[in-house]
């Protein structure tokens, strides 16, 4: 069985491929609608791919990371803010809001070949801190797990695997697909 993953993020889905070897990369440009809520965006993106591929297997992801001091905000605009104002610029800012904490969450929306959707979410707590590491991108830089002293991007890939979002939300997914 195939499965195609809609991104243009070979870190990805190189991480993807190594948790699920059924998974195939396609590079697609999407429309990314700005919304607070995953799922409306996970649709329209799933929306948007069936035209393009229909009848296939596809699966899309979005990331979102809400940091508590500043009440759920970047959340899945975290790739904007991370644009905008860098990874030291969004730590500084947490600093300045006076919360650390932050809860990371992957959704990825799968819908198989007849149309039907299905979401399967993870997340992880953590907190933000200071820049550390050279194994990861974009955020993965400032979130330290809960529980751990190292950045995903201090960690190696396989120790990133082993408690990332992405992995619990993939696992969740081949569970399904067992069915």
């Amino acid at each position: 069985m195939k499965i195609l993953f809609i991104t243009g993020n070979p870190n990805k889905l190189k991480e993807a491929k190594e948790i699920m070897s059924e998974i195939e990369g396609c590079e697609i440009d999407l429309q990314e609608i700005q919304e607070l809520d995953t799922k409306k965006i996970i649709e329209e993106k799933l929306n948007e791919a069936i035209k393009q591929k229909p009848r296939t297997e596809l699966i899309v992801e979005d990331q979102s990371l809400t940091i508590d001091g500043m009440n759920g905000l970047p959340g899945p605009l975290i790739k904007w803010f991370i644009k905008d104002l860098g990874v030291d610029g969004l730590y500084k800012l947490a600093l300045k809001m006076g919360n650390q904490k932050v809860l990371a969450k992957t959704t990825i929306g799968y819908c198989d070949n007849v149309g039907s959707t299905h979401f399967f979410e993870a997340t992880i707590k953590g907190k933000i801190v200071s820049p550390r590491g050279d194994d990861g991108w974009d955020w993965d830089l400032i979130f330290q797990p809960e529980g751990y002293n190292k950045t995903f991007a201090e960690m190696t890939m396989e120790q990133k695997n082993e408690l990332s979002m992405r992995k619990m939300a993939l696992e969740k997914l081949k569970e399904y697909l067992k069915k």
